[in-house]
């Protein structure tokens, strides 16, 4: 209905506008178009006040354009009107009467004033903010989408999610654009008041004088108090909604009301407040100042300082001390569960933990959600619940990572900081680092100069997304760790549901839950995705009849895998590889050895560094930011080459020919020489 409504009410208070200009409009009907026109003013000033960001009154700009033309409009009326017949309804002459009381000279003083309140200081001050705005957004644009790709890479934000915010940059760009322009029109609008006024205070004269028959004073006393209540019904909706546009283009995105935001701030300072009452009440001691008003402020602000203060102090739980120590079971339980050990923890010191208070703004147990859901996309297995605790162990602004109570990782978190990772930071002060997830330097920056880092082009990252995107990276590296064998049951269950053949076939082969357990966490471990379950089941159901080992396992798996991973580490259908020359895949098949619990390459210490130090070397040269180059080789070769990089070149993915998908094209960038 509300959607009808608008589709209707806007062009016809276009068609009115025109309207208003072309017919003469009778004084009842003048009246009830000014008293529009000043609740109007009224709604839209107390909107701009209660929204809690800008966007939330996205239509200000066009309705602001609007409402400046309609009462131009309507000034063209009533301007007809008072030259005409020299009436312009009760309500001008109402404005006019109360203003001028009795002296000309005051009211156009007074009308004079608020032209220039409006035009000089708010008008002229909002337009300002805006153009400064529109600017500063569009320049802080690239480092937002950065951001914003940042936390959909880390699984902080879902694609919905991402896709939203992209569109609120989007639209926070345009408002401010409109905005500046908007604001042209509302200093537009307060000249046009003066000229207005001059027109009927001089044309009214002369009407008056000439064509009327009136005497000069009855002229002027007539046609200048229309004049100022006309220029007063006009000057005072049109200041309301300057004033209206300088707190929109000024609104800072704080998730609440303009009033709440000043009070709660206002409350946090209450030593201010109380200093400025005393500092109030000594002026009552000055010779010829009167007391009683510079006292009654004064104590007032001690007052309301003294409120504050005990509203911001928590309050201690209520403690009771019982007469006599009842044994409860519930207590044992209790304490079991906070000694157990959790898969995945994340230990925060004394004074980051308001990261984690929901109830003041902090946002990581939110993000922790959203991390989840993301690597389940990305791995096909949902990870334990992140346990998140203070540990009063750690040094001020740091955090610690723990699989199964093994800290993994730790990092350190600045205060009023944002991690700034840039090719320039000229300009940006702040503490030189390097960042704990990916060893990149990086910059401590103060948050004032966010904005300025974004505008830069710069990646910009908050405490909280520094944690979760160290958070996500450990859980990349351990997931086979974190994949338990109620998680295997559950998967295995799901697949049931739908192709209960695949389970049925896996049970018959003798493939126990232990078996699906390892093969996955094998997969897991060299950063194989184990989303595509069911083929999984369906090559460990034929290959777990003859074997129940779990490196042929494994192999078979990729085998079937084999195109779905090489596509994982090709761009744009290239993939970047590194082979290994002949003579040296000889040279390592004669040292490979093959045991129980898989193969691996028996080679000495000098043999073992050259060959880490010439495929690093081949694959820094071809190495590119936005493409990973993998090493190739034979498919008898994979496991052991594989698994003896994992440790010196972690994140180096090995692939062998068979694996290579037909759809891809295969760019090699280096040959690894046995010489």
């Amino acid at each position: 209905m509300g959607r009808g409504i608008g589709k209707v009410a806007f062009p016809s208070a276009v068609v009115l506008i025109v309207v208003m200009m072309v017919i003469p409009l009778p004084d009842t009907v003048i009246d009830l178009l000014v008293a529009v026109n000043i609740a109007t003013a009224i709604l839209v000033l107390l909107m701009s006040i209660s929204v809690s960001r800008a966007l939330d009154f996205s239509s200000f700009p066009s309705l602001l354009l609007v409402l400046t033309l309609s009462r131009l409009g309507l000034n063209v009326s009533t301007t007809r009107a008072i030259l005409s017949r020299g009436e312009a309804g009760a309500i001008i002459e109402s404005f006019g009467s109360v203003v001028i009381a009795g002296s000309i000279v005051v009211g156009l003083v007074v009308f004079l004033i608020i032209t220039v309140v409006q035009f000089i200081v708010v008008a002229q001050g909002s337009g300002r903010v805006a153009e400064v705005s529109a600017r500063f957004t569009l320049d802080a644009m690239p480092g937002k989408q950065m951001a914003i790709d940042a936390d959909l890479a880390a699984g902080i934000l879902t694609d919905e999610e991402a896709r939203t915010r992209r569109q609120e940059i989007s639209d926070e760009s345009d408002f401010y654009g409109a905005m500046d322009g908007a604001s042209k029109f509302v200093k537009g609008d307060a000249i046009a008041g003066i000229i207005i006024v001059l027109v009927n205070l001089i044309g009214g004269f002369v009407i008056g004088v000439a064509m009327n028959g009136m005497s000069i004073s009855d002229s002027i006393n007539r046609y200048a108090l229309l004049a100022v209540g006309d220029g007063l019904v006009s000057q005072i909706p049109a200041l309301l909604l300057s004033v209206a546009s300088g707190l929109i283009v000024t609104r800072s995105s704080s998730g609440t009301d303009l009033g709440s935001d000043v009070v709660s701030q206002l409350k946090r300072q209450w030593r201010t407040i109380g200093t400025s009452g005393w500092v109030v009440m000594a002026l009552a001691i000055m010779p010829g100042m009167p007391r009683i008003p510079f006292i009654a402020i004064g104590l007032a602000l001690v007052i309301i300082s003294r409120r504050a203060k005990a509203s911001e102090a928590v309050p201690l739980r209520d403690r009771v001390e019982p007469e006599e120590v009842v044994y409860n079971p519930n207590d044992v339980v209790n304490l079991t569960l906070e000694s157990r050990v959790e898969p995945l923890e994340v230990d925060l010191s004394i004074d980051l933990v308001e990261l984690a208070d929901a109830s003041g703004g902090g946002d990581l147990l939110d993000r922790m959600s959203g991390l989840r859901r993301k690597i389940a996309l990305e791995l096909g297995f949902v990870i334990p619940a992140i346990r998140t605790r203070d540990d009063s162990t750690l040094p001020s602004n740091t955090y610690a990572i723990r699989v199964h109570d093994v800290e993994v990782a730790r990092g350190v978190v600045r205060p009023g900081r944002v991690l700034v990772i840039a090719d320039d930071y000229t300009g940006l002060p702040g503490e030189d680092v390097i960042e704990p997830v990916f060893s990149l330097p990086a910059r401590w920056v103060p948050n004032e100069f966010r904005a300025q880092a974004e505008s830069l082009g710069a990646t910009v990252v908050d405490r909280s997304a520094l944690i979760i995107t160290h958070l996500s990276e450990v859980v990349r590296r351990k997931a086979s760790r974190l994949l338990s064998r109620s998680d295997v049951k559950m998967l295995v269950e799901t697949v049931k549901q739908t192709d209960s053949t695949v389970t049925d076939e896996l049970v018959a082969a003798g493939v126990t839950m232990s078996d699906v357990q390892r093969v996955l966490g094998a997969l897991l471990e060299e950063g194989i995705p184990i989303r595509d379950l069911v083929r999984i089941l369906e090559v460990l159901s034929e290959k777990g009849r003859s074997t129940k080992a779990v490196e042929p396992l494994v192999e078979a798996v990729r085998d079937a895998l084999g195109p779905s991973i090489s596509s994982m580490y090709a761009r744009d259908g290239v993939l970047r590889a590194v082979t290994l020359e002949a003579s040296l895949e000889k040279q390592l098949a004669e040292k490979l050895r093959v045991t129980e619990s898989g193969s691996y390459l028996e080679i000495d210490s000098d043999l073992g560094s050259r060959l880490e130090g010439l495929i690093a070397q081949e694959i820094g040269s071809g190495s590119d930011k936005d493409k990973q180059t993998v090493i190739v080789c034979s498919g008898l070769l994979r496991p052991a080459l594989s698994k003896h990089l994992r440790n010196v070149l972690p994140g180096t993915p090995v692939l062998a020919y068979h694996e290579l998908g037909d759809h891809l094209t295969t760019d090699v960038v280096g040959v690894v020489s046995g010489s």
